[in-house]
């Protein structure tokens, strides 16, 4: 494949992916203005309570993205019984993961609160316990819903899935108002979690009619392969998710106003990186599909993802320097929480192209087994952003911004020494084992 045809595949497969996390985005950022009326202290508390469920989203993604990588390249090579062996492994692996996050969430929900809180005895505990009250075990229907997605992508369909959540975020932004006007922050997360539950009973609908829900038996081995191949990809995220968690407790240090900056801004950032996620899952989904069929173009792939994300990354900047005031004014946030959040969003520039470039590229590692390198990269890359951040944060957000700049830098830098050992071209052999 030429280089344009290359990136033609990329977009055809990321653009539904963004409009997927896209609608998930758009309904947070609903969820948060519908919040906003409740107060300060409750749009902290929900700033740090999604945090900690885009956390164990990669918990979700051990079992998923395993799936997505599996299926993909069964579909490359062809192989029916390898297909329906990778759908089979990957639903029993959820179906072991999502009970323990669902159960032992909720039995553990105010230690938890405290803790991604630093501590504190404020109002925000027991804000935040009453959010995880519900939310934690409705992780159990977003789990499986996340592993439908996966198959879906897997066998190279991402508008269903766009679909899917076009459903259950129009639903999350019907019932919001309704909900958290009767039950306040709780509302919310009852809103978000019948939301899931609708798209996840339509999606089983579309597998069944598939016939991808006629798996067998035989399913634990599949599990383990699936297993194998997905836990490098889910501990990626879920450092990457931690260290953003850890971060919460750094601002925190910060005053109540820094912290509803913060998660606001966070909102209106998440706009920009599912787009490089979307490019991301384009490029692990393209990179695991011709490795499968035999071909090795891992090179001519990163280029062009770099083409793409790049583009997108110093776009982002660009929008948020000349409209941070616009995006805070949209959530309602108070004057001081407005001005502390836009001088966040005009300092992200150099950290959201870094990331664009980063989190895109690492898609092709995923694609083609080099999880582990990449995970290395990240767990550096958090190491050194928690310091640099308490260290800096003397100098406010921007402090904090420019620690997650260079560390990110850091991880640039070493993922560009490791796609320089990809080799041009590798032997029949080597496929077939990466196969």
């Amino acid at each position: 494949m030429t280089g344009a045809e290359h990136r033609k595949r990329l977009v055809a497969l990321a653009y539904p992916v963004y409009f997927e996390l896209l609608a998930g985005v758009a309904a947070g950022i609903i969820n948060m203005v519908w919040v906003a009326r409740l107060g300060g202290p409750s749009v902290a508390a929900v700033a740090v309570a999604t945090n900690v469920e885009n956390l164990l989203l990669g918990v979700a993604l051990i079992a998923a993205s395993g799936t997505t990588v599996l299926v993909a390249r069964a579909r490359g090579a062809g192989d029916p019984g390898a297909l329906r062996s990778a759908v089979r492994g990957g639903w029993v692996l959820c179906g072991v993961l999502a009970p323990v996050v669902a159960c032992g969430g909720f039995l553990v929900r105010e230690p938890l609160a405290r803790l991604v809180l630093g501590g504190s005895a404020g109002p925000e505990v027991a804000l935040v316990a009453g959010y995880f009250a519900i939310s934690l075990p409705g992780m159990a229907v977003y789990f499986a819903q996340i592993q439908l997605d996966g198959v879906l992508k897997g066998a190279g369909d991402t508008r269903t899935p766009m679909r899917l959540a076009f459903l259950a975020n129009g639903l999350i932004l019907v019932l919001d108002p309704l909900l958290i006007q009767a039950y306040g922050i709780r509302g919310a997360a009852l809103a978000t979690v019948i939301g899931r539950a609708v798209a996840l009973c339509a999606g089983i609908l579309v597998l069944r009619r598939r016939g991808l829900l006629r798996v067998g038996r035989g399913g634990f081995a599949a599990a383990r392969r699936t297993l194998r191949t997905g836990l490098l990809l889910g501990a990626d995220f879920l450092v990457r998710m931690a260290a953003t968690l850890a971060l919460v407790g750094v601002v925190g240090r910060l005053g109540a106003t820094s912290l509803a900056a913060y998660g606001i801004a966070t909102k209106a950032m998440y706009v920009a990186t599912m787009a490089f996620y979307a490019v991301r899952q384009a490029a692990s989904l393209h990179t695991a599909h011709t490795l499968g069929a035999g071909r090795d173009e891992r090179r001519a792939i990163g280029r062009q993802v770099l083409t793409v994300s790049g583009a997108l990354g110093v776009g982002a900047a660009g929008l948020l320097l000349v409209g941070a005031p616009v995006v805070l004014r949209a959530f309602g946030a108070a004057p001081e929480v407005a001005g502390a959040g836009a001088v966040f969003l005009r300092c992200l520039g150099p950290y959201l192209i870094l990331l664009s470039c980063f989190i895109a590229l690492g898609g092709v590692f995923e694609g083609s087994g080099r999880g582990p390198a990449l995970l290395r990269i990240t767990v550096l890359g958090a190491v050194l952003q928690l310091p640099l951040a308490y260290a800096l944060s003397g100098l406010g957000l921007p402090g904090v911004c420019l620690a997650m700049a260079l560390a990110m830098a850091v991880q640039c830098a070493a993922l560009g020494l490791l796609l320089r050992r990809v080799p041009r071209q590798e032997p029949s052999r080597a496929l077939s084992r990466a196969a």
